[in-house]
């Protein structure tokens, strides 16, 4: 850190989405989830790279990818499913465009939505190859994106901890899968949903993690008041850092209220022509043509409550973002020269901001912009500012506070309730046989031989657990949201498991009803069955 500069700004995105996977058929709507992130965040998040490093800025992000989310964009099926879904909203753009011909308004953004997507498709398809790991890590090696990764599934790790090894199998599986496409170890790790309780330190340092993320509370909370609140990361008694997350800098964001994508000026999410239009029109685009989706394309800003909505204005959007970014800087600024006076030197104060990755483009169409406006403004030698990556802090060998973080989630009112409640709670009785089941068939066959049959439906039974522990279903339970679906894909993994436990124990494996399992669920490829075991300490390259 020069001179000029006082503190840090540790900016995180977390990108994740569920395992969505059907081959079984030929389109599925949820898989919408991955390709709506694709074309509205993940395409504009490397536009933002690409444009940084053209003009050599000099920035630090963080951007964790989940497990599930890197084995869908790896996914050869979904990526030609994701291409043939760009292709239809290019030919709705383009009926589009000739709708609204006596409509110069809306044709001009008609013909933006045109624009956008052929943009996405000569990003995707031939600067990436389809391939965005590929295009992320090219990033990763200039030194200016730092990835990390989370949990195989992004299980809800609190409730899980009933049994250590299904914690440190979501930990570890979550680790290979990120080294095996990847190409090598991260050092930090997003902990799902934020979610923390004292002691998962321990699993994260035996998995070579040195820091991870967790809510404001959790550091306020601590076994000890800590000196410099959340602005300094505290070490746990194994030395694992834990940052916490700033709540001002959240709030400038987040906030329903007071969050910047908020402003009139922004466009608005849930004006979208998958549901204004008339249905025989819009039919080809929407679910089996009769059940209205989002398209994308949205003709209308945010204006306000009780008026009509004006239409969208993509200059003054952007001209906004700008406005917001220098504002968001100014805060940083403020919070950094108060802070800078207490703190001194020796341990500068770091201001740490993690978002959700979806929320920039996805949610809010101008995100991307914003976000690189804030990194080039952070960049201006006069800001007295400097972003960083959790690794980076660590390594100026500042000394840290030792203490426990509290337990703490940063879902609604900070702890456990929005994935145990009256909504989800059945599910984990069920979660925690099928792990105490599995550990204990596993414990049995140490030393044991298994034929490849059997190997293959055990390491199956594994991904049906780790699958079924996703945190997403409970969430989506509480939130209303695809109830249906959630529930299904619980009881359908929790029935996977149990055939492929009882088969293997009863020596009777249908192997063509495995190999359409393996099909189907297909994560994981060099999952070893042998792990589930509290006693696997053994490298999986090295087991026999």
């Amino acid at each position: 850190m020069t001179d000029m500069e006082k503190g840090f700004l540790n900016i995180v995105l977390h990108a994740h989405l569920p395992y969505v996977h059907h081959p079984e058929h030929d389109s599925f709507f949820e898989e919408n989830w991955l390709f709506e992130a694709i074309t509205e965040c993940y395409v504009p998040l490397i536009g933002v790279l690409d444009r940084l490093a053209r003009d050599n800025v000099n920035y630090r992000l963080t951007l964790s990818l989940s497990p599930t989310l890197i084995s869908m964009l790896c996914d050869e099926l979904l990526q030609t499913r994701y291409l043939k879904h760009l292709h239809k909203l290019l030919e709705l753009a383009e009926k589009e465009i000739l709708r609204t011909r006596n409509k110069p308004e809306y044709q001009k953004l008609a013909r933006m939505y045109r624009r956008f997507f052929l943009n996405t498709l000569k990003v995707y398809q031939e600067q990436c190859a389809c391939d965005l790991l590929s295009t992320f890590k090219k990033h990763y090696l200039t030194g200016k994106l730092e990835l990390i990764t989370c949990a195989a599934t992004h299980g809800f790790l609190p409730l899980l901890s009933v049994s250590e090894t299904a914690v440190r199998n979501q930990i570890n599986v979550g680790i290979e899968t990120f080294k095996a496409t990847v190409g090598f170890a991260p050092v930090g790790f997003w902990l799902p949903e934020c979610g923390y309780y004292p002691g998962l330190e321990e699993a994260l340092s035996a998995a070579g993690i040195r820091y991870f993320f967790v809510d404001t509370h959790s550091i306020t909370h601590a076994s000890e008041q800590p000196l410099h609140g959340v602005y300094a990361p505290l070490a746990c008694n194994n030395g694992v850092a834990a940052f916490a997350r700033d709540p001002d800098s959240s709030r400038q964001v987040w906030s329903s209220h007071e969050g910047y994508p908020g402003d009139f000026d922004y466009r608005e999410y849930y004006s979208d022509i998958g549901f204004d239009l008339d249905i025989d029109y819009i039919s080809p685009y929407i679910l089996e043509g009769k059940t209205r989706v989002n398209t994308g394309i949205k003709y209308h800003r945010v204006t306000g409550k009780n008026t009509a909505k004006a239409i969208y204005q993509p200059r003054s959007a952007l001209q906004k973002t700008k406005q917001h970014a220098a504002d968001f800087i100014t805060k940083c600024q403020q919070q950094i020269d108060t802070l800078s006076t207490t703190m001194g030197h020796s341990l500068p104060p770091v201001i740490t901001a993690p978002y959700d990755a979806e929320l920039f483009g996805h949610w809010w169409f101008e995100g991307p912009f914003w976000l690189e406006q804030v990194l080039r403004m952070a960049d201006e030698p006069t800001n007295g500012i400097e972003t960083v990556s959790g690794v980076d802090y660590l390594n100026r060998g500042f000394s840290l506070q030792v203490a426990t973080p509290s337990a703490s989630t940063w879902g609604d009112q900070g702890y456990f309730s929005y994935w145990i409640n009256e909504s989800n709670d059945w599910i984990y009785p069920f979660l925690h046989k099928a792990s105490t089941q599995m550990e204990k068939f596993v414990c049995e066959l140490q030393g044991l031989s298994v034929s490849p049959l059997q190997e293959r439906a055990l390491n199956q039974a594994v991904r049906s657990i780790l699958l079924a522990q996703a945190s997403d279903w409970p969430f989506i339970m509480k939130s209303g949201t695809t109830i249906d679906y959630a529930n299904k894909r619980i009881t359908d993994h929790l029935a996977r498991f149990n055939y492929l436990h009882n088969s293997v124990r009863s020596g009777k494996i249908d192997e063509r009803y495995l190999t359409a399992l393996e099909i189907m669920d297909n994560i994981f490829p060099d999952i070893n069955f042998r792990n589930y075991c509290p006693k696997a300490t053994v490298p999986v390259s090295t087991l026999p």
